[in-house]
């Protein structure tokens, strides 16, 4: 594959993801939609690493490190927010969290989070060529 082909297919799964987390939010699925969210923006800093590198991008889910690694400049909040979707990663997918996720994943707190992702989708994906 030529590398434009490895930022298209990271964007499009990116954009895949961010569906159908909009679709587990609408079914009322609070915490696989804010999983899903997670990796939507996992994904799509994955297409800018590999917009910026000629390497394959790290095995890593950590949001902030893959932001470090393609020099996005995060504000404080953005880092702060980054961090809590980190989160969302672990606590949707591990049974000793994921009792406790169920109960913080309310309508009103996803609604807030998933808005927030959404937003942070648009703003990395514009930092593509």
């Amino acid at each position: 594959m030529k590398k434009d082909d490895y930022i298209d297919y990271w964007v499009q799964i990116a954009s895949y993801d961010l569906a159908t987390a909009e679709n587990l939010f609408m079914t009322g699925d609070y915490h696989w939609c804010l999983y899903i969210g997670h990796l939507s923006l996992e994904k799509l800093l994955k297409a800018v690493f590999s917009q910026k590198h000629e390497v394959t991008p790290p095995k890593t889910h950590d949001l902030l490190k893959l932001a470090k690694l393609v020099d996005l400049k995060l504000t404080e909040e953005q880092a702060i927010f980054y961090n809590r979707v980190n989160d969302f990663n672990i606590e949707a997918r591990y049974p000793d969290e994921k009792l406790n996720f169920y109960k913080i994943a309310t309508k009103e707190f996803t609604e807030k989070n998933f808005s927030r992702i959404k937003e942070e989708f648009k703003w990395i994906k514009s930092h593509l060529k």
